[in-house]
Formats: structure tokens, sequence, C-alpha cells
């Protein structure tokens, strides 16, 4: 009898070892899982804050636009629509964004179509790591973004009738501006015109 026990616990203890190995594989294989998605997470938080910040500097020289030409309302329209010539490109505060979270730009440009916006795409600079599955060490992640500036201002031109020094009332959100040419202080600033958000 005590050499059966012997021989069934000599049996046991090769099927033991292999159960502890295949739980410890699966933990390390959850690890690396853990990894690649925190890494992907901050990729796409790197391409969100980049795209952000390039159309924000897109809408503060849209708006600056607007307050140079504030007395020729026949430009508001192509302004709130990001239609102006020689802007400049906004691309290098996507830079600055990426590289304050861990990332580097691999492309950027305006996107098409309205509303106006910039896209950008980035590479972490830091890989996945190091795991039990083959290349993680040298694996880095991409994420791509889009965000949109978007017009908030609506008006009417007023007729030909009303004379030069009649400024159109401008409705942003919930509120009515009425400009006075003869007093153009207390203008909107540029988050009252344009709206910067992630495109869905």
């Amino acid at each position: 009898m005590r050499l059966r026990r012997s021989s069934d616990a000599g049996q046991a203890f090769p099927i033991y070892i292999t159960v502890v190995a295949g739980l410890l594989f699966l933990a390390f294989a959850y690890v690396a899982v853990g990894q690649a998605a925190v890494n992907r997470g901050g990729a796409q938080t790197a391409a969100d804050a980049a795209a952000l910040a390039a159309a924000q500097d897109t809408r503060d020289q849209l708006a600056d636009e607007w307050v140079k030409n504030v007395l020729d309302p026949t430009k508001w329209r192509d302004i709130f629509d990001g239609k102006v010539l020689g802007l400049a490109d906004s691309c290098g505060h996507a830079d600055q964004l990426a590289g304050q979270n861990d990332a580097y730009v691999t492309g950027c440009g305006p996107s098409a179509g309205l509303p106006p916006g910039y896209t950008v795409e980035v590479r972490t600079d830091k890989s996945v790591g190091e795991s039990i599955v083959p290349g993680t060490e040298n694996k880095h992640s991409n994420a791509s973004a889009t965000a949109v500036i978007e017009p908030l201002c609506t008006f009417q031109l007023p007729g030909e009738d009303a004379g030069d020094d009649v400024l159109p009332k401008l409705t942003c959100k919930d509120r009515d501006w009425d400009l006075d040419p003869q007093d153009l202080t207390g203008l909107p600033r540029p988050e009252d015109l344009f709206d910067v958000h992630l495109a869905d």
C-alpha cells in the first residue's frame, strides 16, 4: 500500500508542474496584452492632444482674421468656413503636444471638407516592452485623430439700403453681438466664434 501511494504522488507531480506552467504562461500573456493596451491608449491620447492643438491654433488664426475684417461682413462667411489664404501651418503645435505625451508626429495636415480641421498621426516613443510575445520589445503603437473647427455663429448680411456703417448682428450659440463700427471693443473671443472638438 505504501508503494502505491508513493507511485500515485510521483505521477501527480508532473501534472501539477504542467498546470502551474500553463497558468504562469497565461498570466504573462495577460500582462503582455495589458502592456500593448496601455501603449495603444497612450498613442491615442497623444494623437487626440496633437490634433486639438493644431486645430486650436488655426482657430485662433481664423478669429484674428475675422477681427481684421470685422468691418467687411462680405468676408465673414469664408472666414467662418476656414477658406482663408495665408494661414500659418499649425502642425508645429501638434508636434509639441505629441512630444509632451511621449510620441512623435508621423503625419499632419488639414482635413478635407467642412468644417475645417486637422488630422494628425502619431507613433509612441516607447515600445510595448519585453514580454513572452516575440517582437514586442520593438513594437510601437500608432494612432490618428481628427479635430475640427466648427463655427458657432450665424449672421444675415444687411440689405443694400442699410448703409456701410451697419454691421450684421452676430448670433453665437445663445448670445447676440450687436456690433458697432464706431466702437469695436468687447468683440467675441476665438472660443465664442468657433468650437474645436474631436471628430466623431
